[in-house]
């Protein structure tokens, strides 16, 4: 993968996650505070990523993309603070670092995690975003994400797994939980990028079948790191899954079988970037590298 690029686009993200967080008001400083200790601690910047990148190679402009860029990795990282919660998955860590509500408390999480969600939509639909992107272009990326970000996906995967909790589920029920939980918002973010660059219809189905396979892949490697990963390594505790009696990838085809299935999808990531006429080198890297990474 071209790290120049990756370089330029960690670059541009965290300089624009930075100036989109409110400020300045003492009275709410707690708030301010703990959005800002999750929104910029690190982490791949994946979705992102996809939005800036899929924008590049329709043809779009990376300025009129970021603000949707960032946008999404506020959805994703709301989602984690709650994610974390005692109501949740209860978790310590988080990126390597105690997560929000182990410094913050429950309640000023759970307001950090509801004010990124909102400021996500105020960036992206804010008369500078507007201007830049264009009104059409503009709602219909938004309406992407939101609709990714609801009932019928992130949030509707989350309660599929909560109350999979302590229950063999067959792997259809597994894939359908994380093509929503995880899925969704990786999904919407290659969407978006295609939207803002001006792609046409193949192109978009072409990026759906992209991230769809990738988010999948993601989510597995999730799975397997869980049971061989180092939770130094990983910035978060490992065997939650089987502590928590979960079903998952692993615990359903083994682990030579969800090895080979991240392999099976990584492959059909690559091959969908085919229906593209530009340089698709640098997704077809991220998708390779994804599926062996480490943490």
């Amino acid at each position: 993968m071209s790290m120049k690029r990756q370089e330029q686009y960690v670059e541009m993200l965290e300089e624009a996650l930075s100036r989109y967080l409110p400020g300045g008001d003492e009275l709410q400083q707690e708030l301010f505070s703990s959005m800002e200790y999750s929104l910029l601690s690190g982490g791949k910047r994946i979705r992102p990523i996809l939005t800036l990148e899929f924008c590049r190679l329709c043809g779009g402009s990376l300025t009129a993309a970021l603000p949707f860029a960032c946008a999404v990795e506020m959805i994703h990282t709301y989602s984690l603070i709650h994610d974390d919660l005692p109501c949740m998955d209860d978790d310590e860590l988080r990126r390597g670092r105690p997560t929000n509500h182990r410094v913050y408390g429950e309640a000023t999480a759970l307001l950090a995690g509801d004010a990124l969600l909102t400021l996500a939509f105020e960036t992206m639909l804010s008369p500078q975003t507007i201007r830049t992107a264009g009104a059409v272009k503009t709602a219909t990326a938004a309406g992407v994400l939101a609709r990714a970000a609801g009932a019928v996906g992130m949030v509707g995967g989350q309660i599929i797994d909560l109350a999979s909790e302590g229950k063999k589920i067959p792997l259809s029920t597994l894939r359908v939980m994380d093509e929503r939980k995880t899925g969704a918002l990786i999904l919407a973010a290659a969407e978006m990028g295609c939207v803002l660059g001006g792609a046409g219809n193949e192109q978009v189905r072409a990026a759906r079948e992209y991230a769809k396979a990738l988010g999948l892949a993601f989510q597995i490697v999730d799975d397997i790191l869980d049971v061989t990963g180092d939770s130094a390594l990983l910035g978060k505790n490992v065997g939650v899954d089987d502590l928590n009696d979960k079903s998952t990838y692993v615990s359903l085809m083994g682990l030579e079988g969800a090895k080979r299935a991240v392999r099976e999808l990584t492959g059909e990531a690559v091959a969908a970037l085919a229906k593209f006429d530009g340089d698709t080198a640098y997704l077809a890297d991220l998708a390779r590298e994804l599926a062996v990474r480490k943490n």
